[in-house]
């Protein structure tokens, strides 16, 4: 007899009020370790619950399934007994099953994967969308690609690093350059670090990677084009301020959207690194997590300069799912009326900045994306959808306890990926 995938969630919680809730713990047991699942195949799901480390003799939780986040299934209340309780649940289509247990102020999350792979587009690519990014690439071509060196102190020995300015559209791109001392001329492979969401400074630390596989042209950028190296005083300012909210400024109007300008220094950021005199000619990878996947997937449907993307846990994925009945992934640019319809305006212009739509005009030799099962953040659901459309060489990493995070084994995948990248491309 076949059996059940089961999942184990550790639940921790105080039968008195007054006391805190201990932490809650959650691990996943299942005959399927990869906790992927047939379409219409049934989960067990056995919860533990735990107080002051010892099973809870008698208790109650509450549990909620979802389509990963949306249509919410009706709460089921669990009683516990001898620190256990079981339910069982199902998805008949492709994508996430996720389980949401709480009781007081503890709570746990697991998610099912079924036939992920499986999940298509929830809207097709617009008819006009590589006239639209032609247009903004003549537009930016316009800008002479005039950049500004500043030596400061590179993170590591045989290495020259500069705080770089180059002009842009709008912001200039802003970041840090790192370079091996008396490189060749078309000797260096070259890497492009973008950040994930929030207003920082780029990463003086990256500039470690032109260290890597004998040296490599190392430029971290951050998303704004704003001044490096400040105190944190200066960023929290502009995130209180001009940048407050950021992701949904112009979200209505593909002329206006913010992440126009954000991919458009992508771009620019990639002339200025294939201009240098030491790369290879060949090889350009783009590094990011959340955010910084997000920018991953653009420049490698913007430019086919791009050779090779890592994207963890990425952001900017099918912003149109609810038109599919599935989550939106972050940041969830297409809000709803209070009627739950998605702005019109805001679904249309959605299209022109979706990974799911980036990913189809990928050149790239490959890609190495990651995934949390229990994110929240950018939901599995949305990371599938543009990971399946992408049509190069890919992998993907699945963390079946994850949520929107890179977890030590994630940052090993992506790391390693890059540098297989390198190897290859020698």
């Amino acid at each position: 007899m076949k059996l059940l995938p089961t999942f184990l969630l550790l639940v921790s919680f105080s039968l008195h009020a007054q006391t805190p809730a201990p932490l809650l713990t959650l691990k996943a047991s299942t005959d399927h370790a990869d906790a992927l699942y047939q379409i219409g195949e049934t989960a067990t799901f056995t919860i533990e619950a735990k107080q002051d480390g010892k099973p809870l003799a008698e208790g109650k939780v509450v549990c909620v399934f979802s389509k990963d986040g949306v249509q919410p299934q009706p709460p089921q209340t669990l009683n516990v007994r001898d620190g256990k309780a079981t339910l069982v649940g199902k998805l008949d289509e492709p994508g996430f099953l996720l389980l949401r247990a709480t009781s007081g102020k503890a709570s746990a999350m697991a998610g099912a994967g079924y036939a992920p792979l499986e999940i298509k587009p929830s809207m097709p690519v617009p008819e006009d969308f590589d006239a639209f990014w032609t247009a903004q690439k003549a537009e930016l071509a316009k800008v002479p690609m005039k950049s500004m060196l500043t030596p400061v102190q590179a993170p590591v020995k045989g290495v020259d690093a500069f705080d770089v300015q180059i002009d842009c559209l709008g912001k200039p791109v802003s970041g840090y350059f790192g370079r091996p001392k008396n490189a060749k001329a078309k000797s260096l492979p070259a890497i492009l670090h973008v950040h994930g969401a929030g207003v920082r400074s780029a990463n003086l630390g990256s500039a470690y990677w032109a260290a890597n596989e004998g040296g490599m042209l190392s430029l971290d950028i951050n998303a704004h084009g704003i001044p490096n190296g400040k105190p944190k005083e200066f960023y929290d300012a502009l995130t209180a301020g001009e940048l407050k909210g950021y992701p949904q400024i112009g979200n209505q109007d593909r002329e206006q959207c913010y992440f126009k300008g954000m991919f458009l220094r992508l771009i620019r950021a990639i002339d200025f690194l294939t201009a240098q005199p030491e790369w290879d000619g060949k090889t350009l990878i783009v590094y990011g997590s959340s955010q910084g996947g997000f920018q991953a997937f653009a420049a490698a449907g913007l430019d086919a300069r791009v050779s090779f993307i890592c994207a963890g846990v990425p952001a900017g994925c099918d912003h149109t799912g609810s038109q599919a009945n599935r989550v939106n992934g972050w940041p969830k640019i297409v809000p709803n009326d209070a009627e739950g319809k998605p702005n019109a305006a805001a679904l249309q212009a959605s299209r022109y900045f979706d990974n799911v739509n980036f990913a189809t005009r990928a050149k790239c030799q490959g890609a190495a994306v990651t995934v949390g099962f229990i994110d929240t953040t950018c939901p599995p659901t949305s990371v599938y959808a543009a990971y399946n459309a992408l049509t190069v060489a890919k992998v993907i990493h699945t963390d079946v306890l994850a949520g929107h995070t890179n977890t030590p084994a994630a940052s090993k995948f992506m790391q390693d990926a890059a540098l297989k990248h390198v190897r290859a491309m020698k």
